[in-house]
């Protein structure tokens, strides 16, 4: 029970920690934009997938995510944003043909991510003046991730704490624990269309750029069954490598054979539509330049 109550603990801390970091560039943000440049907010609405050792086609685990965020307008041409995202991501190594080698281990994951954002935003045109405009951005970011799978009984059965490759134990002093929150450098790019002054409509392509191969719990290589099973138990081996699920696979790999490819990293990506809202939207500082969104801003 306390242990139960300890992981729910836990939990919650992760997303309070993140929730935080966004609401306090969030913050910064509002307060700087209240005296002079407009404030803008943003609903994000997509898809999200990933890449990494138990994927090997793109685009082929489509989950939802969805983020909110404040942009504060430095100029017609750059911008700083702030955003809250969530989004969710899977992958099965029974996607795979029969064929390749790591369809029999059988290996699968599910996980929550949490990301709060703060980044740089580049328009390539003035969008009060022409209406629409490409974009890029680039920036900073960290994020909570916790991957699963489901038992018989659907229940969740978290990774980390199984250490599935025997990270943080004695026999293996060179396999570190992973933490759940990270570092990752998001970038990106998208196009932008004025509804009116007020109103943005847009869409954008996001890339994570990741500083851990364990998104997915896969990173290196097997430890001994005996060891780990000794250490965690045996949904810690079960888990490590599922091939008794599959009839006729091989049976548990030898100590130290490859079971990820840690010289590269995870990523996650992120296509969504972007839909902005302006407020107090104010004129171009150049008033003897006309809006396309407005009345020209000097009729003298």
């Amino acid at each position: 029970m306390f242990a139960a109550l300890g992981m729910v603990f836990e939990y919650f801390s992760q997303i309070l920690f993140m929730t935080k970091l966004s609401f306090v560039a969030a913050l910064c943000i509002a307060s700087s934009a209240a005296f002079s440049q407009p404030l803008q907010a943003n609903f994000y609405g997509g898809i999200a997938d990933y890449q990494g050792d138990l994927i090997y086609k793109r685009f082929t685990n489509l989950n939802p995510a969805v983020g909110l965020g404040l942009t504060y307008k430095l100029s017609p041409h750059v911008n700083i944003r702030a955003a809250a995202t969530y989004l969710k991501l899977k992958a099965e190594d029974q996607q795979l043909d029969k064929s390749k080698n790591t369809y029999s281990r059988n290996l699968s994951f599910i996980t929550n991510v949490w990301e709060a954002q703060l980044a740089a935003e580049y328009n390539f045109l003035d969008l009060e003046e022409r209406g629409f405009t490409p974009y890029v951005f680039g920036g900073v970011a960290a994020f909570h991730f916790n991957p699963y799978v489901k038992d018989s009984t659907n229940a969740r059965v978290y990774l980390r704490t199984l250490t599935t490759e025997g990270q943080g134990l004695p026999q293996y002093p060179e396999k570190k624990l992973y933490s759940n929150n990270q570092f990752a450098i998001p970038f990106g790019a998208g196009f932008k269309l004025a509804l009116s002054p007020q109103l943005e409509l847009g869409v954008e392509f996001g890339l994570r750029k990741l500083f851990t191969d364990y998104l997915d719990d896969v990173s290196g290589t097997y430890a001994d069954s005996t060891v780990l099973a000794n250490a965690r138990g045996p949904l810690a081996t079960y888990y490590a490598y599922r091939a008794d699920e599959n009839v006729g696979a091989p049976g548990y790999p030898a100590e130290g054979k490859i079971r990820g490819n840690p010289k590269q990293k995870d990523w996650y990506y992120f296509p969504a539509f972007r839909i902005s809202y302006n407020f107090g939207n104010k004129a171009s500082s150049n008033k003897n330049k006309a809006s396309k969104l407005g009345c020209p801003t000097n009729i003298y």
